[in-house]
């Protein structure tokens, strides 16, 4: 027969093997309650979606231009001499007729003098050659001159008076060239900077003096491709028709801070041919400047409405996902599961992408929470609108 051996620690009465079969039986009632999954863990992910529905959107494009004078006018000396005033500040608005420059004009009213002087010698010269013909006239009508002494005298007086014309002409000349020496602003507008200086000598080959651009109203230049001037021909045939009494204001001046210029300008001129080298046609546009802030050479860009979508299916932009140049949009279906499908998008307008094809009215278009939606994966899609978008931050 054999026995059982029992240990027990000293100083106690319990044997060992009562605790490990306690020890057992607490593993054994652990195990029939397993821990309960924390909560939501499985639910569906909540997305924000928004109900595509056809509408009419304006496409608007821009092209990068400078701004220019709608005229700019070169003043030069047209008679040579001695530069002795500058009459006006740069940078300022002058008028029509002002002084600018001014050239020392004793020579030239020394010449208008001498000038003057001859034409009256050659009236004097004249008016004898006229006494001559008269009397040769009378004589040979006596038959008491002869024809030869008459046709003489007939000579004379016409040669007398072609040297009358040509001294009136001299002395016409004489107070033109004077006349030269007062230099006047020949438009209204902003005057430069003066290239010479007081005591220069000024003349015809001396270059520009200065330039007058006006800048009320202010031109702006532009280019726009080949294939945008095909899209937009007829826009640009109706608006070169309009009367430039009454111009179809409808293009936005966006300046180099990113402000837009209050003012709205309207289609003036399209160059006459492509640029070979560029592909580009240059188009101009005149934009009102009251006060003159704008000024030539500023950069700008120009935004112009070039055609309307009339059933466009617009989606938030965030809801396009881009990857190599392909694009894709999550759409949740009826059954309250995602799809994610290819698209192709056309203009953006604002803060929409149009989605030319893989979309159709009425869908469910997630904006936000895309990143969490894979194909097939049941949703809780709930209306997305401004109270939905994201605040600004405080500046």
């Amino acid at each position: 027969m054999k026995r059982l051996l029992f240990f027990s620690s000293p100083g106690s009465q319990r044997p060992i093997w009562a605790g490990i079969l306690g020890g057992v039986s607490l593993l054994v009632l652990g195990g029939c309650n397993p821990p309960k999954p924390a909560a939501g863990v499985g639910a569906p992910p909540e997305v924000l979606v928004t109900k595509v529905q056809p509408q009419v959107l304006p496409i608007h494009k821009e092209w990068i231009g400078t701004l220019d004078g709608s005229a700019n006018v070169a003043v030069r000396a047209r008679v040579q001499g001695y530069l002795i005033s500058k009459d006006y500040q740069p940078g300022r608005e002058v008028k029509s007729g002002d002084l600018l420059f001014a050239i020392d004009a004793r020579p030239f009213e020394a010449s208008l003098a001498q000038a003057r002087a001859d034409l009256a010698k050659a009236q004097a010269s004249q008016t004898k050659a006229e006494l001559d013909e008269g009397r040769q006239n009378q004589l040979f009508a006596s038959k008491a001159g002869s024809a030869a002494d008459r046709d003489a005298a007939v000579q004379n007086n016409a040669a007398a008076k072609a040297s009358v014309a040509a001294a009136q002409a001299a002395v016409q000349a004489a107070e033109i060239n004077l006349g030269f020496t007062k230099m006047t602003a020949p438009v209204d507008g902003i005057v430069g900077f003066a290239n010479p200086g007081i005591g220069d000598l000024v003349g015809p080959t001396s270059g520009d003096l200065t330039t007058i651009s006006t800048v009320d109203p202010i031109k702006a230049k532009f280019q726009i491709s080949e294939q945008e001037y095909y899209r937009i021909a007829e826009r640009l045939k109706a608006a070169a028709a309009q009367s430039e009494a009454n111009p179809q204001a409808n293009l936005e001046l966006i300046l180099a801070d990113g402000s837009v210029f209050p003012q709205k300008g309207a289609f003036s001129a399209a160059d006459r041919q492509i640029d070979s080298k560029t592909g580009t046609l240059r188009l101009e546009a005149l934009f009102p400047n009251p006060g003159g802030v704008l000024r030539p050479g500023f950069f700008a860009r120009i935004r112009g409405m070039v055609r309307k979508e009339e059933a466009a299916l617009a989606v938030p932009q965030r809801a396009v996902m881009e990857l190599q140049g392909n694009y894709q949009i999550a759409v949740v279906g009826a059954d309250g599961k995602a799809e994610v499908r290819p698209v192709k998008v056309g203009d953006r307008v604002g803060t929409q992408w149009i989605i030319t094809e893989g979309l159709k009215p009425g869908e469910d278009v997630v904006v936000e929470g895309v990143q969490k939606v894979r194909p097939g994966m049941p949703v809780s899609a709930k209306p997305w609108g401004a109270q939905a978008q994201p605040q600004p931050e405080a500046k």
